[in-house]
C-alpha cells in the first residue's frame, strides 16, 4: 500500500541516522519500527537514561564578594579594562 506521511523533523532525523547505521531502506526501517510499536500499543514510554555530573571543587573565590560587575572585571583584567 502506498501512502504519504508527514514526519516531524526530529523523527525524520532519528530515522535517517538509524537507516544509515543499519544500512536499510527507509521503507524497511519505517515498517519495522511501526510493527514493533503496534505490537505493544500500551507499553509505557521509555524513561530517559539518567546521567550524573561529578562535583569538582573549584577552590575558594579569589575576589571575595562580588559587589558589582565592574569591580569583578577590574580585579580579573586590571584597571585598564575599559
Amino acid at each position: 500500500m502506498r501512502t504519504t506521511l508527514t514526519i516531524d523533523d526530529d523523527i525524520a532525523a532519528a530515522l535517517e541516522r538509524l537507516r544509515r547505521a543499519e544500512d536499510k531502506s527507509l521503507k524497511e526501517l519505517v515498517n519495522e519500527t511501526l510493527r514493533r510499536g503496534l505490537e505493544r500499543p500500551n507499553a509505557p514510554a521509555r524513561k530517559p537514561k539518567r546521567s550524573w555530573t561529578r562535583p569538582v571543587s573549584l577552590g575558594r573565590c579569589l575576589i571575595g564578594d562580588i559587589v558589582s560587575v565592574s569591580e569583578a572585571i577590574a580585579l580579573g583584567e586590571g584597571e585598564d579594562h575599559k
